[in-house]
């Protein structure tokens, strides 16, 4: 593989914690996609913006407003990490769809590939830069752009299952999938939107738990015990 699209999910970056964010497990994030950084892999990185905000659910707030504010909160989520990584010593920028003053730099495939070539890690936040749609969206939405090998989804859970694990003892982990399948199945991997995008654009994923050892570093060399999601 030579550029991958990681998706961290909210929920793992909290680590033990299970709310906001826990930087060792950050750090430990940051520490693995160093090691493909040195060895010529180029990572683009996608965050969620649960951490920050969870008003989506309420009655209160406008679809549309609540929506922005998600965009909004995923480019904190990613200026906080972005500044983890740099400790590490890595370059990076964040790419936005919109102005963000001078936090950010607006988001263009030849900026992006620009960026690349620089051997930086490329954040892309803000989402699509539209209401009603995820990150998930926006993830594969920049993946199919920037013309990524794969993307790689880091969950709190360690592949996709038919029902879900924690409540389900007997829950079945598929190792391998068609995203064709997760939308026949109705499998709650990404949303029902980024799933067809991938589809169509043939857009392979490889869902596996941040909290396997090395489990970024081993799921782009091969070594992968999650669920390897097929076009």
């Amino acid at each position: 593989m030579k550029r991958v699209m990681l998706k961290l999910s909210g929920e793992a970056l909290a680590g033990e914690k299970k709310t906001g964010f826990d930087e060792d497990t950050i750090r430990g994030v940051a520490l693995q996609v160093k090691k493909l950084v040195d060895k010529k892999i180029e990572v683009g990185i996608v965050i969620g913006g649960g951490n920050f905000w969870r008003g989506r659910s309420s009655e209160s707030i406008d679809r549309t407003k609540a929506d922005q504010i998600g965009m909004l909160a995923t480019i904190m989520n990613c200026i906080y990490v972005s500044e983890i990584f740099r400790s590490e010593g890595m370059m990076t920028n964040i790419l936005t769809p919109f102005e963000c003053g001078s936090f950010t730099k607006l988001f263009s495939k030849d900026r992006a590939n620009k960026y690349f070539a620089h051997g930086q890690v490329v954040f892309f936040a803000g989402g699509t830069g539209h209401p009603y749609f995820s990150t998930d969206t926006g993830v594969v939405l920049r993946a199919v752009e920037i013309e990524a090998d794969t993307i790689l989804l880091a969950k709190a859970i360690d592949g996709v299952y038919d029902s879900d694990p924690k409540s389900n003892p007997g829950a079945k982990k598929y190792d391998s999938l068609t995203i064709n399948e997760i939308i026949e199945k109705k499998l709650q991997v990404i949303d029902l939107a980024a799933s067809i995008l991938a589809m169509e654009n043939k857009m392979p994923m490889r869902v596996f738990s941040l909290n396997e050892k090395d489990g970024i570093i081993n799921a782009v060399s091969g070594d992968f015990k999650g669920t390897d999601i097929t076009v």
